[in-house]
């Protein structure tokens, strides 16, 4: 008895990429060739997308004897650096991961440092920002924060808007399962029929709604988990964990992620 034909679900995932360039992957695994080269030769296979989970601010401040805020300033400082190099590169996108609605229980100063950090860096950084072309999106639940921290996000939202060399979402509050709430609650009240709900439904629902999904996630600071991040976008995307604490993460660190990616095979199931 023969098998009936193949009916395949109409929601299936999108076509997959194809395979990394061989000279990328050559270089890259060459002794000879500096991770500059190589970034230069697997150009055409850079990610679009970029996400950092920016680990290990305190304990580089402990390491040196130093307030645990101090380290968080330095992770601010290292963003700057990364932030031009991803423009160098050419990246769509980079979201960096600020804040989580789990740092709540940390302590009340450390807290109010991270806001008072978050607000002196867009008031010193939008006019570059906006120069430069950068557009800032925050995401996450900005309707809990402090309403000092709200005007100044705002600001700088407004002041950017405009930019289109590259998108820098910063989740700050951010919870990939929040998230997800959230859009449930935006698709249920827009009153979509439930047989109708599909990835492009959520995916339009999610706080990086018009973004192409993360091709890339790093982490920094040695752990290898995603805590929370990005849970729905980073189905598909290529993992690098690095012990590198994030203020000494650098250019260089970067280039050394976008190559390890370049070499990599997206073969999507196939």
């Amino acid at each position: 008895m023969g098998r009936a034909p193949l009916v395949r679900p109409t929601d299936a995932p999108p076509t997959a990429h194809e395979p990394g360039s061989v000279d990328a992957v050559e270089l890259a695994a060459g002794r000879q060739a500096t991770v500059s080269e190589a970034v230069a030769v697997a150009r055409p296979e850079l990610p679009r997308h970029v996400a950092i989970i920016m680990d290990g601010n305190r304990r580089w401040a402990r390491g040196r004897g130093l307030p645990e805020l101090d380290g968080h300033a330095a992770g601010v400082e290292a963003i700057r650096g990364v932030l031009a190099h991803a423009r160098r590169r050419g990246l769509q996108v980079l979201t960096l991961y600020a804040f989580s609605r789990e740092n709540w229980a940390r302590t009340d100063a450390e807290v109010v440092g991270l806001f008072g950090l978050l607000e002196a860096a867009i008031r010193s950084e939008t006019d570059e920002l906006r120069a430069q072309g950068v557009r800032v999106r925050m995401i996450g639940r900005m309707d809990e924060l402090p309403a000092e921290t709200r005007a100044s996000i705002a600001e700088a939202l407004d002041a950017t808007a405009g930019g289109t060399a590259l998108l820098l979402n910063i989740a700050f509050n951010y919870a990939g399962r929040t998230e997800l709430v959230d859009a449930v609650r935006r698709i249920v009240a827009s009153g979509v029929a439930a047989a109708e709900v599909d990835e492009t439904t959520i995916a339009a629902a999610l706080y990086t709604a018009g973004s192409p999904d993360p091709d890339l996630v790093i982490r920094t600071g040695g752990e290898q988990r995603l805590s929370n991040f990005l849970i729905w976008q980073s189905a598909y995307a290529e993992l690098v964990t690095t012990e590198t604490l994030w203020p000494d993460f650098g250019p260089e660190a970067l280039d050394a992620a976008l190559v390890d990616y370049a070499t990599r095979q997206r073969r999507f199931g196939r």
